[in-house]
């Protein structure tokens, strides 16, 4: 799988948990580092950091993508619009929580979330 890291840089343990949640290896994390400058339309500056991805458009659409998405709720509700436009379904997501108790703080892979599972079912309720 290829992990599109909206985020923090993630740990080798929280690696190993994606791992044997999705039950696939990790075999490349793009680091997508997440800046925005709030004066500009933040559509072009999440354009502008994906270009980093040099994926083909049948690479988008067929490789094994995972996310793990960018806190700020704008910017994550841009990067899943756009690579639905550029994969044609939603990606599987991240969830990580806190690890209770641990100093300094440290976050672990709670869930990965089908988002495209979810559409799906959801549309039952449309009619």
């Amino acid at each position: 799988m290829i992990l599109l890291n909206f985020s923090h840089p993630l740990t080798p343990e929280q690696r190993e948990q994606i791992e044997f949640l999705t039950k696939n290896p990790l075999e490349q994390v793009i680091a997508l580092p997440i800046h925005f400058d709030h004066e500009q339309p933040f559509l072009l500056q999440l354009r502008e950091i994906l270009k980093a991805v040099t994926f083909t458009p049948q690479e988008w659409q067929t490789a094994p993508i995972i996310v793990n998405l960018p806190s700020y709720n704008y910017i994550a509700a841009l990067v899943l619009a756009e690579l639905h436009g550029r994969m044609g379904y939603f990606p599987p997501i991240l969830r990580l929580k806190p690890v209770e108790g641990a100093i300094p703080p440290r976050f672990e892979v709670a869930e990965v979330i089908n988002l495209q599972a979810v559409r799906d079912e959801a549309r039952q309720f449309r009619f």
